[in-house]
């Protein structure tokens, strides 16, 4: 007499365009090779191996996960994650009140909220008569600050983070005439963006230092002060550090 199949619960999540999507929580076959890729190091298999996993416990069809902005990728990822091995997790932080002493905080994964600032805006007014429309970065970039990449050395990091820039560029406007960066080439637009001065490409930086990000806000209590102080968590990392 064969085993009994045991059912996979599915959950719903709502992404920050409105968009519903329905997932499952990662299988031990799942995580076991996801450690063994994580373990090995190497970036390649990484690589494959989380856009596997992914696929498998989206449920909702066609979600092209190569096209989900990063941080919604972060967000499916935390909540997936949340089902999977528990709805909360152990940190240790610094109380901001001295700088130096440091408290375990349990944090409940519902209480992460995918953040958007006020003052984020995907339109660079480079000058009176051009404009760039960004895009934000998905699936690479989600990998690149989460699970790879993070020994780069700056010179690799510099390079990148123009990679990064280029590969976010959506449209070039100006009075009379528009580009799509898919009709330009990198070499293009790495000449275009070479061209700004710090000011405009400081505009550059605030969309990406702005873009929506995880975020847990709370109070923690310092036992030798006995004061309460506040804590803000970002960043996916930051979560599973």
């Amino acid at each position: 007499m064969p085993l009994p199949k045991v059912v996979a619960p599915t959950f719903e999540l709502q992404l920050i365009t409105g968009k519903k999507i329905k997932y499952r929580p990662f299988l031990v076959k799942e995580e076991k090779v996801l450690l063994i890729a994580l373990e090995g190091g190497n970036d390649a298999d990484i690589s494959s191996t989380l856009k596997s996993v992914l696929k498998s416990c989206i449920i909702t069809r066609g979600v092209d996960i190569e096209k989900l902005p990063s941080f919604e990728l972060e967000y499916l990822f935390l909540n997936i994650r949340g089902k999977s091995v528990g709805e909360s997790v152990e940190l240790i932080v610094t109380c901001q009140d001295d700088n130096k002493t440091k408290v375990p905080l349990t944090i409940n994964l519902s209480d992460i909220k995918l953040e958007v600032p006020d003052n984020h805006t995907d339109m660079i007014k480079v000058n009176d008569d051009v404009t760039i429309k960004m895009k934000y970065p998905s699936m690479q970039k989600f990998l690149d600050t989460n699970f790879i990449g993070v020994d780069l050395d700056s010179q690799d990091r510099i390079d990148k983070a123009f990679d990064t820039v280029i590969d976010c560029i959506d449209t070039i406007f100006t009075i009379d005439e528009a580009w799509s960066s898919e009709d330009c080439t990198k070499k293009e637009l790495l000449k275009f963006i070479e061209q700004l001065n710090s000011n405009q490409f400081s505009q550059i930086e605030e969309f990406f230092a702005t873009m929506p990000k995880l975020q847990y806000k709370g109070k923690v209590h310092n036992p030798n002060t006995k004061k309460d102080s506040d804590v803000v968590i970002e960043g996916l990392t930051s979560f599973f550090a």
